[in-house]
Order: C-alpha cells, then sequence, then structure tokens
C-alpha cells in the first residue's frame, strides 16, 4: 500500500513542485536581503561618508618631488677641468604634519651627539644642534618657542653635505630612530684644475649659489626654465656659470612617494633618475691663464717695491694693487686669457659663503675685465681713493686718432708737425697741454706721433681740426666721434654676451658743459676723455691688427652633453666690418707707428705692434695715473691681440708692458711657436 503512494507520479509531480518553489522564495529571499544591504551601504556612502572619502581620495595620492641634475663640466682648450660636480651623500630631514616640536629638537640633539660629532670627516665644520633645528625649518629656533606655520612639506631640508662613510654607515644602521632623516646623493660645485688643485680664471668662469636666494629670484625672474628650477639647489650667478646656465643645468629626476591621507609616506619611492647637463669647452688656455695670473701678481707685487721711491718712472706705479689682462685672437675672437688680480677661491661658496670670506673678498669678485672692481682696502673711504678696473684708454687711442685724421683727410700720412712739447688752445689761447715729462720731439709725421706718443699731434692735428670740421661748439662733434669709436668697439658692449659687461663711458659731454667743446675734443684726441674695459681694449686691438674687423669675443669652443656627442660647435663671428672704409696706405701708416718702447715686448723673437698709455684719473685721494697697453703680434700675420691695464700702474712701459711680453711668451710655447713661425723672425718693419 505504502509503495503504491510513493510510486504515485502525480504526488511526485507535486512533491517536486513543492520543492523548487521553496527554493525559489529562498532565493528572492536572498537576493532580497543582498541588495538591501546594497542599498544601504551605498546611502550610507552617498550621504554619510560621502565627505571623508572624497578627502581620502585627494591626499591618499602619491606625493612626487622633483630631484636637481647634476651639473655639467667646464673645461678649458685642453679638456682640462675648471669646474665640475662631485657626487657626495648628503643628510636630509623630511617634515611631516604633526611632528612633535620637543621630539625634532631631540632628534636634531641626537644627530649632532651620536652622528656628527664622533663620525664626521677630519678637519671639517659640522653643524651645531641649533643649527641643524634651523635647516629642518620647523618654525622655531631650539632657544625660542615661537612657532609659525611652515611655508612647505613636500621639499626635503638638507641638514650636512659631504657625509663620511662612517655617518653613513650609522645612519643606515639605525634608520628606524632617525624618523624623518634620509641619506641621498647630491652633487656640489668644485672649482680647481686637477693637475695641481689650483683655482684659475674665476671672475671668468663664476660660481653657483642657492636659488632659494632673493638674488637668484632677481637674476633669473625672466627665465622660463626658472620653474623647473629647485630651491634647494645651485644655480650659476656670474660668469660662464650664469651665462650658460640652461646649457649646464640639464634636466630634473624625480621622486615619488606613496601617501595616505595624513601625508604619512606609506610605501617606497619610485626614482626617476635626471639628465646630467651639457660640458663646455671654453677658448680659456689653463697654461696662458697661469701665466698671465702669476705675472701679475708677481709684477703688481714688484711695482710696489720701495726701492722704486727714487726712481723717476717706477715711483708712479707704487700703489699698483689691482690688474686686469686679456688675450684674444685676431682672426676667430677666441678668448685665450682673462685674468683679474687679486683674484679668489671660487669653492668659498659651496655650501654657503660664510659673511667673513664675503666681506673679504666683496671689493673683487666681478669680472674687472668687463665692468667695475677693485683691490681691496680697509675700507670704503680708503677705496674711494683708488680708481677701479674702469679707466681711461690714454694713448692708446692714438693709433685710432691718427686713422681717424687720415680718413677724414684732417692731415696727410706725410705731413711733418714740428712738436716742441707743449700746445696751447682756447678762446685767448690760454689754455695748454703738455706731452709726458714735456718732451719736445722736433718735427714729426703721423707714424712717429704715434711711436713717440705725441699728445701735441694729436690735439693740433685731430683734435682741432675734428673739432672745426663737425660743428665745433655743439654736440655734432661728440657724436661723430662717438660713433668712429664705436665701430672699434669704444662706448658699446663687445658682444662677448657675458653677464654684468659694462659699455665704458665716455665723459666728452660732461668736460665739454665743464670747459668747452674745443676742450673735450684735444683731450678726447688722446685719450682723457673715453673708459673702457679691458676686454673693450683687447677687441679693440685686434680690430686694429685685422684691419677692420671687430670679432665677437668668444669663450666657448664647442658643447658637448654628458656622453660626448658634440650639441654645438660655436664658429667665428664678425659683429663689423669697417676695413673698406679706410685705405690700407692709412692702415699701414698707423700699425708702422706702433713701436712705443715697451719692456719686454722688445726682447721677443717676433715683431710686436703696440701702444702703451699712461691714463691720468682724478678720485677722492687726488690725481693717479694707470699704466695701460695694447699690442698683436706678429706684425706680419697677427694672431693675437692683448690688452692690459694697471690701475695706479704709472707708465704703460712699466707698469703693463711686460706682463703683455709674458702672455706672448705662454701662448707662443702653448701652440708649439706659432707666433714665431708666423712671424718668421725679428727683422725691422
Amino acid at each position: 500500500m505504502k509503495s503504491s503512494i510513493m510510486d504515485d507520479p502525480k504526488k511526485k509531480e507535486i512533491t517536486k513542485k513543492r520543492h523548487f518553489s521553496f527554493r525559489i522564495n529562498i532565493f528572492f529571499f536572498v537576493t532580497f536581503l543582498l541588495f538591501s544591504v546594497l542599498i544601504v551601504r551605498l546611502a550610507i556612502l552617498q550621504f554619510v561618508q560621502a565627505k571623508d572619502l572624497k578627502a581620502a581620495e585627494n591626499t591618499n595620492t602619491n606625493q612626487t618631488n622633483k630631484i636637481a641634475p647634476i651639473r655639467g663640466n667646464i673645461y678649458d682648450s685642453t679638456k682640462s677641468p675648471l669646474a665640475y660636480t662631485i657626487p657626495v651623500q648628503s643628510l636630509f630631514f623630511r617634515i611631516e604634519p604633526g611632528q612633535d616640536k620637543d621630539a625634532n629638537i631631540d632628534l636634531a640633539k641626537r644627530i649632532k651627539r651620536d652622528v656628527f660629532d664622533p663620525f664626521a670627516k677630519p678637519n671639517t665644520v659640522s653643524p651645531t644642534a641649533e643649527e641643524i633645528v634651523l635647516a629642518m625649518d620647523l618654525g622655531y629656533d631650539i632657544n625660542k618657542n615661537k612657532v609659525k606655520d611652515p611655508s612647505y612639506y613636500s621639499v626635503p631640508r638638507r641638514i650636512k653635505a659631504d657625509l663620511s662613510n662612517a655617518e653613513i654607515a650609522f645612519l643606515l644602521e639605525h634608520r628606524d630612530e632617525f624618523k624623518g632623516l634620509e641619506v641621498t646623493e647630491e652633487s656640489i660645485r668644485t672649482y680647481e684644475v686637477e693637475e695641481d688643485k689650483t683655482t684659475i680664471a674665476t671672475q671668468l668662469v663664476g660660481y653657483t649659489n642657492a636659488f632659494s636666494t632673493q638674488t637668484a629670484k632677481e637674476i633669473y625672474k625672466d627665465n622660463p626654465n626658472s620653474e623647473e628650477y629647485l630651491s634647494n639647489e645651485n644655480v650659476g650667478f656670474d660668469g660662464i656659470e650664469r651665462m650658460y646656465q640652461d646649457e649646464l643645468r640639464g634636466k630634473n629626476g624625480s621622486k615619488k612617494y606613496p601617501v595616505n591621507a595624513a601625508m604619512k609616506i606609506i610605501g617606497r619611492a619610485e626614482v626617476t633618475a635626471p639628465i646630467k647637463g651639457n660640458n663646455l669647452y671654453l677658448s680659456i688656455n689653463k697654461d696662458v691663464q697661469k701665466a698671465t695670473e702669476k705675472m701679475l701678481k708677481d709684477h703688481i707685487a714688484y711695482l710696489r717695491l720701495p726701492t722704486h721711491a727714487n726712481d723717476l718712472y717706477m715711483k708712479t706705479g707704487m700703489k699698483a694693487s689691482s690688474g686686469f689682462a686679456v688675450a684674444m685672437e685676431v682672426d676667430t675672437g677666441r678668448v685665450i686669457t682673462m685674468a683679474n688680480y687679486p683674484d679668489y677661491d671660487a669653492n668659498a661658496w659651496t655650501g654657503g659663503i660664510s659673511p667673513t670670506i664675503y666681506k673679504d673678498i666683496s671689493t673683487f669678485i666681478s669680472n674687472g675685465t668687463i665692468m667695475t672692481a677693485k683691490s681691496k682696502y680697509p675700507d670704503e673711504k680708503e677705496n674711494a681713493k683708488h680708481p677701479s678696473s674702469i679707466v681711461f684708454m690714454g694713448s692708446t687711442i692714438k693709433p685710432l686718432s691718427v686713422l681717424i685724421g687720415l680718413k677724414e683727410k684732417l692731415f696727410t700720412a706725410g705731413q711733418k708737425y714740428y712738436d716742441s712739447g707743449t700746445f696751447t688752445f682756447g678762446k685767448d689761447g690760454n689754455s695748454a697741454i703738455s706731452n709726458s715729462g714735456k718732451a719736445a720731439y722736433g718735427p714729426i709725421n703721423a707714424a712717429e706721433a704715434i711711436e713717440h706718443s705725441s699728445n701735441t699731434y694729436m690735439s693740433a692735428f685731430v683734435g682741432i681740426p675734428f673739432w672745426n670740421k663737425f660743428g665745433r661748439e655743439n654736440s655734432k662733434v661728440t657724436a661723430k666721434w662717438a660713433e668712429y669709436l664705436a665701430k672699434f668697439g669704444m662706448g658699446v658692449k663687445t658682444g662677448s654676451g657675458l653677464p654684468g659687461e659694462f659699455a665704458g663711458s665716455n665723459d666728452f659731454i660732461k668736460n665739454a658743459e665743464k670747459d668747452s667743446y674745443q676742450s673735450a675734443m684735444v683731450y678726447a684726441s688722446w685719450g682723457q676723455n673715453e673708459k673702457t674695459t679691458t676686454l673693450q681694449l683687447a677687441q679693440y686691438t685686434a680690430t686694429l691688427a685685422s684691419r677692420g674687423k671687430r670679432m665677437k669675443p668668444l669663450f666657448v669652443d664647442e658643447i658637448r652633453d654628458y656622453q660626448g656627442e658634440l650639441v654645438k660647435k660655436v664658429e667665428p663671428e664678425v659683429l663689423e666690418d669697417v676695413s673698406k672704409e679706410f685705405a690700407q696706405a692709412d692702415w699701414n701708416t698707423i700699425i708702422h707707428g706702433m713701436k712705443s718702447g715697451a719692456e719686454g715686448i722688445e726682447e721677443l723673437p717676433f715683431n710686436v705692434a703696440r701702444k702703451t698709455g699712461t691714463s691720468t684719473q682724478v678720485v677722492a685721494g687726488g690725481s693717479v695715473e694707470n699704466a695701460v697697453l695694447i699690442a698683436f703680434a706678429p706684425v706680419e700675420n697677427p694672431k693675437l691681440a692683448v690688452a692690459v691695464v694697471i690701475p695706479e700702474g704709472g707708465f704703460g712701459r712699466y707698469g703693463a708692458s711686460p706682463i703683455a711680453a709674458k702672455i706672448f711668451q705662454a701662448y707662443d710655447a702653448a701652440n708649439d711657436g706659432i707666433l714665431t713661425k708666423l712671424g718668421g723672425g725679428k727683422r725691422p718693419w
């Protein structure tokens, strides 16, 4: 009976349907329950937790810090490094919100006590605990309870550069105990010639300093690339370092940290390496530069010897304390040497210059061959008693004065002038000028006037006739004279591109207003109106040597990337060519006259065209005499032009000429006797 019931197909079908219906109901109930939970959760996310989640979305992300690139190196023309970057390990502190003040001060004290004091490199000065706290930039120092809001959190603060291996090892071993500290590789700038660890061409190469300074902000305010600069990196402040900042700098890298909503680092950093900057190969020759710098120093010391007090010619140079020299290739414009005395050790800027050192070198940090610089004197009042590096041209202008006179047909090359040693002029003839020592040379022509450096000839044959021809007592005289000078690089910048270059000055108008245009023109004809830089004098000399081609001064031969691939080859550039404006016979006349007496130069084994000068200048201490010289060699095939300025150096023949002779010798030796070969030996000219 029971079996029949169980086997009834209808009943089996009903049972199956009941089971299926039950399972369906369970499924829908569970589904309904899950959807209800999901809806409730979404509602909570939407209406309750939305604000917090939005904040977390904005902060629980990656924090990226830029890494400054390694700066490119600067080499001389022989590929010897003059400025280069070396990697060092430095200690940085990373500030995070909510850090405890007392804990950070204790950290600073422990860094000093447990790391720097026992493990620092010998003969180095480590920061004090107070200086460490200040470097952390927490908003307070160790002794004061004054708190401010930190200006930023993302940039790590450098605590100390160039750690020793022992310092690094201790910090890594105890990394869990030094929260917020990290050892990172960075680079520091070094200035020296590797072979003898000396610094050369300091004022030309320039220096770097922190971009965080206000001065740097001003220097680079118009540089679109400065947006990539880091506040803790160094940038070029002067010279080649500043002129080629973008080439030398390279491109940033990055360090990306995962951080949570509280700005805490929650994982390892992802590093993208920076690209190293390009390398510069200068036209400067280290051997010629060294010889020039040494001769400047030695000769100025010689001029100051007390034994010269009774020497008629040498005593005028006994107060010399600074000197400047530039040598420039005639055919290319390449600057072979640019020397300043005194100079200084540019490594003083590494890590920040001390106030004491800055005070000692502040008067001659500037490149005196292109801008105002002085030697070091005790105070400002004493400084005012001495001339700067910008002096009157003096007699070095006389070859150009004669060239202008010949061009304007104010006289002829063979025309004689009787030089009595004195020349009078003015409305009533009551103004007078004289030659140095009132020397009288008798009848002289144009070339002889240059050779003897006759002030009276220049006044009578150039100054007065030029004044008569171009308007007498009006500014047309000034304008025409300035126009001629500009063709040879006076009164205008040389085009070198060096930052801060001075265009010189012309006292013509000031002297004309004080006396008369006639008087001003008389003095202008022999160099007592125009103040020039040493680089301008060198460019002027090279223009005379090339017979009219004014070349752009070049300091860089080529630029290569860090792998040695050529980026740019710098080619010579003619800024102005006036060679055809003047007759070849007139060029011959002035060059034939460039035979001034010149100590040291006369003994060289090749012919040197030169013009010495003694420019008189009035300063707070009275009237001083500056030694000036221009020269080029060899006369037959000019290759090198040289200009030397020794403020308060007295006569150019004694104060400047021996330095120029040494420069010619050094260049000849460094270039396999090229001047001797081109000149074909010493012979009459």
